[in-house]
């Protein structure tokens, strides 16, 4: 005897091409918007201070916590000129926690001489 009932159906199964495509989708939009901040050119751990966050200003001088004075390329003497010369709204000063005091009172009684009237140093909240 011959069975001539209808087969069963199987259910077909979905495509996970369109989630693919959306996924890549997003990583390639995510990856065109975001930014990348460029390495810092000095290792500095600020000192920790109470208050809000600062935003980033263009004109940083960062000092090492073994007094090396950096800003962007330039070190030494030559990143203290460039400083002084790009320092125009808000200027900032990013001194490591571990760097004396007396450094970072040297440094801006050198900018001051160089006609630098006021610059922020940078700390991080607790």
């Amino acid at each position: 005897m011959m069975d001539f009932a209808t087969p069963v159906k199987r259910r077909a199964t979905e495509s996970v091409v369109p989630m693919i495509n959306v996924v890549f989708l997003l990583l390639i939009f995510f990856l065109m918007t975001s930014e990348l901040a460029p390495p810092e050119p000095v290792e500095v751990t600020p000192p920790e201070a109470e208050g809000e966050s600062a935003d980033k200003a263009p004109a940083i001088l960062y000092v090492g916590s073994d007094g090396t004075l950096a800003y962007g390329d330039l070190r030494g003497e030559a990143a203290v000129t460039a400083f002084a010369e790009a320092a125009a709204d808000a200027p900032r000063l990013r001194a490591d926690a571990g760097v004396e005091a007396s450094v970072v009172a040297r440094v801006l009684a050198e900018l001051a001489g160089r006609g630098v009237g006021s610059v922020e140093l940078v700390t991080v909240p607790q």
